[in-house]
């Protein structure tokens, strides 16, 4: 494990729009140690051809002491798994004591890592994220943020999804790596934040907006259903909540998510 290094773990499916894009954005943060793992679930476009000529001429470029400063490496899974298998994929080839998760099509302001570890040490936490804003299809923000509380616990966060995947940092030298696995359930990235939560670690919120979530301009309705039937799977099958308590939380959920997206 290198004690300043940033395994940033990227799934890639599909990506080839929006990747060549997410590498620059990672190679422009002014937080200087990291590296950048690009794992390919079995894409079927072009996500791999990019990635492996953006690293060819990288190659080029640098040395090869730069290179491995800041590495880049592509990962192919066999397989087509999913974001949970994938990401998990991403944290066993990880080096890094901090694990930062990030979307292939979300983006982080440029001294995202650099706030966000120094955040994370003044705190002396294991689990920290920040503030968000929403996005257009270019990634434009919206003005609709989602602002990060000062803390929350496991029992504030099973009424509120605040904590977005790509404006997450873990310490994996406090929480063990082995309890940053996802689980292999739908809604993979909340049911983590839960698990790291109901072990006993806080996770603190940074209220400052260093990610842009991109939202593509289309119709959600199909998406709420869906994230109604993940939220109550993970109450009642995951964490085996009582039906009162589940009802109780469900209805906290729904109201902050409707509030979230007004």
């Amino acid at each position: 494990m290198q004690q300043n290094l940033v395994s940033i773990i990227v799934p890639v499916y599909n990506a080839g729009n929006y990747i060549e894009e997410t590498i620059r954005m990672v190679e422009a943060q002014t937080y200087q140690d990291w590296e950048l793992l690009l794992i390919d679930d079995c894409s079927v476009d072009n996500s791999r051809a990019v990635i492996e000529a953006y690293i060819r001429e990288r190659g080029q470029k640098l040395s090869s002491e730069e290179q491995k400063k800041k590495e880049i490496r592509l990962i192919r899974r066999t397989e087509n798994g999913g974001a949970a298998r994938t990401r998990n994929t991403g944290i066993a080839e990880a080096q890094g004591r901090y694990i930062a998760f990030l979307d292939a099509d979300d983006i982080w302001m440029p001294d995202k890592l650099t706030r966000e570890v120094e955040f994370l040490q003044e705190k002396q936490a294991a689990f920290v994220f920040t503030s968000y804003e929403f996005g257009d299809e270019q990634a434009r923000g919206t003005g609709k943020i989602v602002h990060a509380p000062e803390f929350l616990t496991y029992e504030k966060a099973l009424s509120r999804t605040v904590i977005f995947t790509s404006t997450v940092l873990i310490d994996t030298e406090k929480t063990g790596k082995g309890l940053v696995y996802m689980p292999l359930v739908k809604s993979e990235d909340t049911a983590l934040w839960w698990k790291l939560l109901k072990n006993g670690f806080t996770a603190y919120g940074l209220d400052e907006v260093l990610v842009i979530y991109r939202r593509p301009a289309k119709s959600l309705s199909s998406n709420k259903l869906e994230a109604i039937r993940r939220i109550w799977y993970l109450y009642r099958k995951e964490e085996k909540l009582p039906f009162v308590k589940s009802c109780v939380c469900f209805m906290l959920w729904a109201y902050r998510a409707a509030r979230r997206r007004m």
